[in-house]
């Protein structure tokens, strides 16, 4: 298995399963599975193989058929998307000339125009590798009366360990010339049986959905990937460079079949004169779901997809970005000291940091909560020492500003993640020695700590200070925690402006995280809270 999958090597199986263990140790676990051999016992294992005159009888039982194939302008891959083909219906013995061309074309070393058969004329400007005879029905429960390749039924077999599966669809798969279905899940469970021939699947887990870029949930083709397998462009699908780690590969003979479970991506390469039966049915987990619970469901599973995104983007800082952070703070202290700056700005700053100095010893903080007092007096310092002061406080990250305006800058700096330096030094903080800190600013500098968390908290640092909260509340008893934040909340003039700064730019970084799931999942993109979808 590819490094950094999280799922196990996907188990073949070389003997038939019984429903009851393939029920508990297969499809219940929701995951793959190879079964070796398992169509080998058809009647259509030796009787549809196009080398072994499989193609005359198939003419000869089905061939008056009208079937519906795929007409391809990207062959040989064939899209999902019906924009890059098109249906058309043909006589199943017209469909049976186009691989008896391309067998005589391979056997004398050239091609076969397409034109010189009497075809149905909708076929005359495709090459037999551009037509795919994909997933017409041989069974299906709710539209019996259109099934017409039910006469080969009676040369397939459902396995035994579907027999009590209520299948849904048993679909009939065959193509001419070496073909490729684009990557995509489907909303059933899947057994793919290889009845001749040999077919490549490359799988993904419903998990690695944000690598695979799938297409807009509101899309006629929402079920699949939008970007290729191959050589992906990464400069417009840089997440598509994981894409192959996520991913196992299997190969399927005559004979064996894959059980593909619900939502998981494929991406399927058939060799020539490939054919396929598949069996589809509904999955316990839909089956059993109440269509009166689907908006709980959503919800509850949207959140949790957003707290996962939450955690990815608050990570802890590595050591080199804190150490560039303190390089960063001493290299403006230096620059501060030798008058870069105007010189009413560097009078208060040198006040502020010999008062720090004076009263830190009073509170009796350890050496790292304050060193970290320190630089959190020295950034607020540093802030509104390079701030017109005729504008007032604005927020200003060196790289969150840079091209944004002010009116996006919530959102704009959650794409600054490790350019934070606040989010950083709060982070890591133990909760702790964070709280005797914000409590010596609120005792001592109650305006640089107002200033700290009305200007200059952006998204990203306002979840890193409410986990901390959350930390501190899980630390201290009942009566200590109300007098911490009694005491962080008096610093301010406005006590609920600072609570209402702090919760809505916590608001901000999961709306941010809100969209980036939208974008991973569902293939949506949104710029604000007003946008209609």
């Amino acid at each position: 298995m590819p490094t950094g999958c999280e799922f196990p090597m996907i188990k073949t199986f070389e003997n038939a399963l019984t429903a009851a263990d393939f029920e508990s140790t297969v499809e219940l676990t929701n995951f793959p599975a190879v079964f070796r051999g398992c169509a080998s016992v058809w009647d259509a294992y030796s009787k549809w193989n196009p080398f072994n005159s499989g193609l005359d009888y198939l003419e000869e039982r089905a061939g008056s058929v009208e079937v519906e194939a795929m007409l391809s302008r990207t062959a040989p891959v064939f899209n999902g998307d019906i924009r890059s083909h098109e249906r058309v219906s043909l006589p199943f013995s017209d469909f049976i000339r186009f691989c008896k061309q391309h067998m005589r074309g391979k056997g004398n070393g050239s091609g076969v125009d397409a034109k010189s058969a009497d075809l149905n004329p909708m076929c005359e400007d495709y090459r037999p590798g551009q037509i795919y005879l994909a997933q017409f029905p041989i069974l299906n429960d709710e539209k019996e009366e259109k099934v017409l390749l039910k006469i080969l039924r009676q040369d397939i077999q459902t396995p035994t360990f579907l027999d009590a599966k209520s299948l849904s669809s048993i679909n009939f798969w065959m193509n001419s010339a070496e073909a490729r279905s684009s990557t995509h899940y489907d909303p059933h469970h899947n057994l793919l049986c290889v009845v001749s021939g040999r077919k490549k699947v490359v799988l993904w887990p419903p998990s690695a959905s944000p690598s695979l870029y799938p297409m807009p949930i509101y899309g006629e083709a929402s079920n699949h990937s939008s970007v290729g397998l191959e050589n992906p462009n990464l400069s417009d699908y840089p997440r598509a460079e994981h894409s192959l780690k996520q991913s196992q590969e299997i190969t399927l003979n005559a004979g064996d079949a894959v059980f593909i479970p619900e939502g998981w991506f494929h991406q399927v390469d058939s060799d020539e004169l490939t054919v396929a039966v598949n069996f589809w049915w509904q999955s316990n987990y839909m089956s059993n779901m109440p269509e009166h619970m689907d908006s709980y469901y959503l919800r509850r599973i949207t959140r949790r997809l957003i707290d996962r995104e939450m955690s990815l983007l608050v990570s802890k800082p590595s050591s080199t970005d804190l150490r560039h952070l303190s390089e960063h703070i001493d290299q403006s202290r230096i620059e501060m000291a030798e008058g870069g700056n105007d010189n009413i700005g560097n009078e208060s700053i040198k006040k502020g940091l010999s008062t720090l100095h004076e009263k830190a010893s009073l509170h009796d903080l350890d050496p790292s909560a304050s060193q970290a007092l320190h630089d959190l007096i020295s950034l607020v310092h540093d802030h509104v020492n390079a701030v017109d002061t005729s504008k007032g406080l604005q927020h200003t990250s060196p790289s969150c500003s840079e091209g944004g305006e002010k009116s996006k800058f919530l959102v704009n700096a959650m794409s600054c993640l490790e350019d934070d330096r606040v989010a950083h030094l709060l982070w890591n903080l133990e909760a702790s020695r964070l709280r005797d800190v914000l409590l010596a600013m609120a005792r001592y500098f109650p305006r640089t700590l107002e200033a700290l968390i009305l200007h200059m908290l952006s998204p990203i640092a306002a979840e890193v200070l409410t986990q901390k909260f959350d930390e501190i509340d899980q630390q201290t008893g009942e009566e200590d925690r109300t007098q911490f934040f009694r005491e962080f909340y008096s610093a301010f003039d406005d006590e609920a402006a600072a609570m209402d700064i702090i919760l809505s730019r916590k608001e901000a970084f999961a709306f941010q995280a809100f969209k980036n799931v939208l974008d991973k999942f569902l293939g949506v993109n949104i710029a604000s809270p007003t946008t209609n979808i």
